[in-house]
């Protein structure tokens, strides 16, 4: 049984749709990142950086409890422990471990950028939403061109599919239009057909923040402002 500390977030959907994907049963422990739980004494022991998600298995090595914290390990320790979608060959465990450390190094953050100076920065800043913009738009296309020569980011469906896609359906809030990037468009649609992508999508849902939904002082405190950075 897995241990589930998450929210309904891109990072929080790869480790849903893993789960989903494998088969393995799990509890969920909502970790509200709006609320502060991220910043909780007993939250923090296993996820230092207070970042969700984060996982205890409590069957793990030896048979003993065992927690692991970053989007990234927690999709390659699930991959090892069920022997799935990521090969255990050399060249083909290293292609899919490429393209989602290019999730972990790019995707994620630099997508994260253009998602917070366009939607969410308490004040317009013209070079922050033009750069990281034009960012995202790079590697968009950098996806394109590898997906205009596989099916899928490391040739078969892998968790690095899993780390990318969640951050893809946001894709009007970075500027961008999948209408532009043909292939990624077609792989995009081809995960979301995915029953496990769908079931995991559904992980606390009613949660997801709704569109034009503000955001309160409190929760911009939390978020980006002087509660992030306390020092713990």
């Amino acid at each position: 049984m897995i241990d589930l500390y998450t929210w309904p977030t891109p990072n929080g959907h790869k480790v849903h749709i893993m789960l989903e994907e494998v088969g393995l049963p799990y509890t969920i422990i909502p970790i509200n990142i709006r609320a502060g739980d991220q910043f909780k004494p007993d939250f923090l022991k296993i996820s230092p950086n207070n970042k969700m998600p984060a996982i205890v298995d409590r069957e793990g090595p030896g048979g003993k409890p065992y927690s692991v914290f970053e989007s990234g390990a927690i999709l390659m320790y699930l991959a090892e422990k069920t022997g799935r979608f990521m090969p255990k060959d050399t060249a083909g465990r290293y292609q899919v471990i490429q393209w989602l450390m290019f999730q972990m190094g790019g995707i994620g953050p630099m997508l994260g950028q253009a998602h917070h100076f366009r939607e969410y920065a308490s004040e317009q800043v013209s070079y922050a939403v033009e750069r990281y913009t034009k960012e995202a738009g790079r590697l968009y296309g950098v996806m394109d061109r590898r997906l205009g020569e596989a099916p899928y980011l490391a040739g078969d469906y892998s968790i690095a599919d899993m780390a990318c896609y969640p951050w893809l359906r946001s894709s009007e809030r970075q500027g961008q239009s999948l209408d532009d990037f043909p292939n990624v468009k077609r792989w995009y649609q081809a995960i979301e057909a995915r029953p496990a992508v769908q079931r995991g999508l559904q992980v606390l849902a009613e949660h997801q923040r709704k569109p034009n939904q503000k955001m309160t002082e409190q929760e911009r405190s939390i978020m980006f402002g002087s509660e992030q950075y306390a020092r713990r």
